[in-house]
């Protein structure tokens, strides 16, 4: 399938193609705004499908509106009517497409000409009226408030929240690129069609500046938020597109004496903290219990011996660790343990605990094993 994608360096478009380039049996063909129309002739009268994203959303004259939305779409439409070609045609509309303003009449008359286009040619149209799309590789001051959010709380720069109930309409891009790629495949073969994408999530602009800025704080008080799925999830990922690359890293503050050191590494919410430890040879560390409080450790360099016993009790149970084997073994409430590193270089641990450590209730107790 020759495939023709306008608008193909802007911010759909640069995510549509990094999906479609992993496609078998697509041969893809670009126009941006730096081609001429002469040249999109050839590309319009080879392609079976378009993906028509070009467009003007923030221009210096309003008459850009109808001369990057509803013009070219035109010409698109004049290009493959006189040359007897019927390509199924996706465009990129907005749903400011129902509203009163001259960027909304520009896509309006975009839709009108693929509406035409249509009922004249049976080609196949897909018109998205896209809400709010945000993600990776999207520009501040121009795609949406998320990525002027991101660039500006990403370097630092101070930005000011009106309005903060205000709500949002928001569609992620790898969800729009999974529905516009999902026409490839379609049986359909004529008909104007206009899908939504889920899901579509409505957010207030204070929900946003206040998951951002958690985003932000979180390498000095390492607590992660919930991003393992939905908006969350989405945001983080776009939020993480806008640091810099001479800031993809940060240091961890730890704790060092002649035992070895300490890092906490990861807080959660609400699923505790990953911490690391180094233990010098022969050294012990532990020899406490915690009445609720639960651990996993993990050795994950060198050799140890972890040893538990249940603090009413005399038997102690034994462990023999080390990196050779990665095996986790369970702090257990009510019983105290130790961990002795056992080989000649430092052992280093890995070591996960189900709640944040509390300073004023660390529910730690000593007691030697």
């Amino acid at each position: 399938m020759k495939v023709l994608v306008t608008g193909s360096d802007g911010f759909i478009g640069k995510n549509l193609l990094a999906h479609l380039n992993r496609l078998d049996a697509i041969h893809i063909d670009i126009f941006t705004r730096s081609d001429s129309l002469e040249s999109l002739a050839e590309k319009v009268t080879n392609a079976d499908f378009i993906f028509h994203l070009a467009g003007v959303n923030r221009p210096k004259d309003e008459q850009e509106f109808l001369q990057g939305n509803r013009d070219l779409t035109q010409e698109i439409v004049n290009i493959a009517t006189s040359n007897k070609v019927n390509p199924a045609i996706l465009m990129s509309s907005s749903i400011q497409a129902e509203c009163d303003n001259p960027y909304g009449h520009s896509k309006r008359a975009a839709e009108k000409i693929l509406e035409k286009y249509s009922e004249e040619t049976g080609a196949i149209c897909y018109l998205y009226r896209l809400a709010n799309v945000f993600g990776k590789w999207s520009r501040p001051n121009y795609n949406t408030v998320i990525a002027t959010w991101c660039h500006n709380i990403t370097h630092d720069i101070p930005i000011q929240v009106n309005e903060i109930e205000t709500e949002l309409s928001l569609v992620y891009i790898d969800d729009v690129v999974d529905g516009f790629i999902r026409h490839l495949d379609d049986n359909r073969n004529s008909g104007v069609i206009y899908p939504d994408i889920f899901p579509l999530y409505q957010k207030s602009l204070g929900e946003i500046h206040e998951l951002l800025l958690s985003f932000h704080e979180s390498r000095s008080n390492l607590v992660v938020s919930k991003v393992g799925k939905g908006f969350e999830r989405a945001l983080y990922a776009t939020y993480l597109s806008f640091l810099s690359e001479d800031n993809f890293s940060y240091a961890l503050k730890g704790y060092e004496d002649e035992r070895g050191t300490f890092y906490e590494f990861i807080k959660t919410l609400e699923n505790g903290q990953v911490s690391i430890s180094t233990t010098a040879p022969g050294i012990t560390r532990g020899n406490h219990y915690h009445h609720t409080k639960n651990e996993k450790f993990l050795v994950i360099k060198g050799k140890a011996s972890i040893k538990l016993r249940q603090i009413h009790g005399d038997k102690v149970i034994e462990y023999q660790v080390s990196d050779q084997k990665m095996e986790v073994v369970e702090m257990i409430p009510g019983y105290t343990h130790d961990i002795t590193n056992t080989g000649d270089s430092d052992m280093v641990l890995l070591l996960w605990a189900n709640e944040l450590f509390d300073r004023q209730k660390p529910d730690t107790y000593f007691l030697e094993v």
